[in-house]
């Protein structure tokens, strides 16, 4: 029986950030399920089929990554996906008190879905999806938050 961890998020967009945190998860669970999480009420960069394009195009050669969306309770999609984690990135500290809040929240309601959270590596730290959407409100170059060989124009209606 296969290990499932879900990574949920915005990926508004996904950067080499997540990216890391991908990795990381495949050395600990035989599959991720990227879970791209909708919100209506939120107006992004990507709607939530260029993001899940964009991180399939990533991962298409790449049995252990399924993508998917949801609009229910996080906690909720990771049982109807069976996974047995949840994986939550950590960047610095102001990142671990939030997650920590989640994670006590999940473990009362979910008890039977562990929160793995992963530290995001030093060289990526400082990367957010906030951040480069605001870089690319003023056309700034944007390649070097970007997993390798994605690149972001391709996703954005134009």
């Amino acid at each position: 029986m296969d290990r499932i961890a879900l990574f949920p998020g915005s990926f508004d967009p996904f950067t080499r950030g997540h990216e890391s945190l991908v990795e990381g998860a495949l050395r600990l669970f035989d599959k991720v399920v990227i879970a791209v999480g909708e919100n209506i009420s939120k107006r992004g960069l990507l709607s939530t089929e260029q993001r899940i394009r964009l991180i399939r195009d990533r991962y298409k050669d790449d049995s252990r990554i399924e993508v998917r969306s949801y609009s229910c309770l996080t906690g909720d999609f990771a049982r109807q996906c069976g996974a047995v984690a949840m994986i939550r990135g950590i960047r610095n500290t102001t990142d671990f008190n939030f997650e920590r809040s989640i994670e006590a929240t999940n473990r009362r309601l979910f008890p039977e879905i562990t929160t793995v959270m992963l530290v995001t590596p030093d060289e990526y730290a400082h990367i957010s999806s906030s951040i480069v959407r605001e870089l690319m409100s003023f056309n700034h170059d944007v390649s070097e938050f970007m997993p390798e060989g994605i690149d972001i124009d391709n996703y954005i209606n134009k």
